[in-house]
């Protein structure tokens, strides 16, 4: 079979096309045929080397989320048959023909739903699922803010909170990018184009002067202090990546006078049962949303894997709105 390797540190340019031996599905286990992935900014740091893969992948083929069918199952592997159509996570190698995983991690693709589309889906929306809803506790009605509003999770985000019935404010870098959040339910946009952000004084003024109950961060760094100001009394802030920076400095008086609640969260590094269990309420609670149009990817571009390092270059750029596609097949 063929992957995408990782030669060396470095950019896009770094990638190379290798023959592979094909796995072999262990017991539990489900061998799929890749027919499209998607880009994440976690594959551009594995690139550089600054995202190493889990000990149990192979540490040089990237990709996190795959569409495709399966072709073959392991021993005692009874969720799926050959030939059915699945999506989903894997904690890497998914830049392959091949990879296999285990079939309760997998999610079958809504009918009707090509791999395209549905490969746009796992990462965005399982992340913005256990942020927003199995860890944030979202309610109907709340106001949320989100950091990166027009980036594949931001986008996710604000349409889960619209299924929701909770109201968004969303912020980025491009004016034009943000233009389109409306079209996700985002009831009101910041530009954030200044050093530190300001965005707290306009979240409480779309809140009458409330402020947030909740925050999916998506960027980190000098955002947090400011985030703390614009979160309403025991508000909620889910920090999930840190493009802005690793390191920030925060009045810890607001924390505790406002009583809120911080927690930082990943996917990647999680033990295969929580995994598990993250896929399986995905499944009972996002994808019949996705089958009645209540729920729909966010797709930039979809391209042709000869075309992938233009579109790794395209998401390094900050020019992406949703997510690049990769049709692998």
């Amino acid at each position: 079979m063929k992957v995408l390797r990782i030669t060396r540190p470095g950019g896009p340019e770094v990638l190379a096309e290798e023959e592979r031996p094909e796995p072999v599905p262990g017991p539990g286990e489900i061998l799929v045929r890749v027919r499209a992935s998607a880009l994440n900014r976690a594959d551009l740091l594995q690139l550089r080397g600054h995202y190493p893969a889990p000990p149990d992948v192979a540490p040089d083929i990237p990709g996190l989320e795959y569409a495709g069918e399966v072709v073959a199952v392991g021993p005692r592997a009874r969720r799926f048959q050959p030939g059915d159509r699945v999506m989903g996570l894997v904690g890497g190698g998914a830049w392959s023909d091949l990879l296999v995983t285990h079939e309760r991690e997998a999610m079958p693709i809504p009918d009707g739903m090509d791999f395209t589309d549905a490969a746009a889906i796992p990462e965005a929306y399982l992340t913005a699922f256990d942020a927003l809803v199995l860890q944030g506790e979202l309610k109907p009605g709340e106001t949320v803010l989100v950091h990166a509003v027009a980036s594949g999770v931001g986008s996710a985000a604000a349409l889960i909170c619209q299924a929701m019935g909770a109201r968004v404010v969303g912020t980025g870098r491009n004016a034009a990018k943000l233009a389109r959040a409306a079209a996700w339910g985002v009831a009101r946009t910041v530009l954030c184009d200044t050093r530190p952000p300001r965005f707290a004084d306009a979240v409480r003024e779309e809140t009458g002067g409330r402020g947030a109950d909740l925050c999916l961060d998506l960027v980190g760094g000098g955002y947090v202090p400011e985030t703390l100001n614009a979160l309403a009394p025991r508000g909620r802030l889910m920090l999930v990546g840190l493009v802005a920076g690793a390191a920030t400095e925060v009045n810890l008086g607001t924390v505790l006078t406002k009583r809120l609640r911080i927690t930082g969260t990943v996917l990647r590094s999680r033990p295969l049962e929580e995994k598990i269990a993250l896929a399986q309420s995905a499944e009972r609670h996002l994808l019949p949303l996705f089958r009645t149009g209540a729920l729909r990817p966010v797709i930039d571009a979809v391209v042709p894997r000869a075309d992938i390092r233009q579109a790794l270059e395209r998401m390094a750029g900050n020019d992406s709105v949703g997510k690049l596609v990769v049709r692998w097949a």
